[in-house]
């Protein structure tokens, strides 16, 4: 891809991924409270570990955007990027900040318990799968090309 082409290129995601998934978490607290979903027997032990399932997902987010602010890259996902970010988490997930906010969902779901949250951690994360993931792995392919496609056969999309 040539400089010019470069500086023009983005990936197409439209909107911020975060508010998927927390738009998610209120629409299953409004599901929980308008429709006859089961409600959740949740031991209080399991509460606390969604707790700390949150948290985890939390700390793993800051952490995945200091990487990309430690390497002067911008994390929102319609920005184009000079450099693939394979260090800390990303040697583990090309996607932990996606993968964070899965975690807080969940955890999320689980600590107020929430039937119809926890329903939906699966269609957040296909929604994010195919309407973001794979806009950004596109971009990131014809960006940097074998080196992105080395890092791909390393490196799971979410764990």
């Amino acid at each position: 891809m040539s400089d010019a082409n470069q500086d023009e290129a983005r990936p197409e995601v439209r909107f911020p991924p975060p508010l998927v998934f927390i738009g998610f978490i209120f629409l299953g607290l409004a599901a929980d409270r308008l429709l006859p979903l089961p409600s959740l027997a949740i031991p209080p032990m399991l509460g606390w570990a969604g707790l700390a399932l949150g948290i985890a997902g939390l700390v793993l987010i800051a952490f995945a955007i200091g990487l990309f602010r430690k390497a002067g890259e911008n994390p929102e996902p319609w920005t184009p990027s000079a450099t693939i970010i394979a260090s800390g988490p990303y040697r583990f997930t090309r996607n932990p900040m996606y993968l964070g906010m899965a975690l807080f969902q969940l955890g999320f779901g689980l600590w107020w318990p929430s039937t119809a949250v926890l329903i939906l951690v699966p269609v957040a994360m296909i929604l994010i799968d195919r309407f973001v993931i794979a806009k950004e792995e596109r971009y990131l392919r014809d960006t940097f090309g074998d080196a992105y496609d080395g890092y791909c056969q390393k490196v799971r999309r979410w764990i």
